[in-house]
């Protein structure tokens, strides 16, 4: 893909049709956005996956926070091989143990279970050590990792994703940019390699889950990042395209 992912979250069918004719590369299906997203049932994935040509990344969390136990891996391992055969394109998952450090023997066990690429989420904005998981996320297998470069927030972590995405080509193209992005983040974001970008209320009216995808918003994303990324690729100017809040008005 020679532009920039452009990933949507979606509670359901009307959100993922909404999503497609935007311009959204990739959906981010979620249950419900209580605590942050919790996992769907099996059959609102079928339906969604039925109704979009757009790959789905399902996500796998039960409850609040990013821990977990060894009744509830159980679960997550029979909900991972259901989401597959509802047709889901890949999984959502990410678990820390009770150090605040990536639990390894719990992504390991839900690794094998299912042959789907899957992204490790925001629990990485999470760890108390973030070099160190950072370090242990290309050999669990991911392709992409959700973070904000903070847990407050891509406003509190830019200048930490950029710092890291320019220290190591491999990390950057790893680095799906999301958790309160806004449109003034991008140049820098695309500026330091990321090429990949995360929105869900940011394409909503209001910025309220309560209201569906709104196509137009995810057309003006879509615009965006191809605009900025054309600027950024000829090189105009050193700093970014947009200048903060012209666009945050959407």
């Amino acid at each position: 893909m020679d532009h920039p992912l452009l990933e949507v979250i979606t509670l359901h069918a009307a959100d993922a049709e909404r999503a497609a004719a935007g311009g959204a590369d990739r959906l981010e299906l979620v249950g419900s956005m209580e605590h942050d997203g919790l996992s769907p049932e099996p059959g609102l994935v079928a339906k969604v996956c039925a109704t979009t040509p757009l790959p789905v990344r399902v996500m796998l969390r039960l409850r609040e926070g990013f821990g977990t136990d060894g009744g509830e891996v159980t679960r997550l391992v029979g909900l991972a091989g259901a989401y597959a055969d509802a047709g889901a394109s890949g999984l959502v998952m990410g678990f820390l143990n009770a150090h605040s450090e990536i639990d390894l023997s719990v992504m390991k066990e839900l690794v094998h279970a299912t042959d789907l690429p899957w992204t490790f989420h925001r629990a990485v904005d999470a760890t108390l050590a973030p070099d160190r998981a950072w370090e242990l996320l290309p050999q669990l297998g991911c392709d992409q990792v959700l973070t904000a470069g903070s847990a407050r927030g891509v406003e509190e972590g830019l200048d930490d994703l950029v710092a890291r995405a320019r220290s190591d080509r491999r990390i950057a193209a790893m680095i799906m940019a999301g958790g309160g992005l806004q449109t003034d983040h991008v140049p820098w974001l695309l500026r330091a390699g990321v090429r990949s970008f995360h929105v869900g209320s940011r394409v909503r009216p209001t910025g309220s889950y309560k209201a569906y995808v709104d196509t137009e918003l995810v057309q003006m994303w879509r615009t965006l990042l191809d605009r900025t990324d054309r600027k950024a690729r000829a090189g105009e100017g050193g700093a970014p395209v947009e200048a903060p809040g012209e666009m945050n008005q959407w």
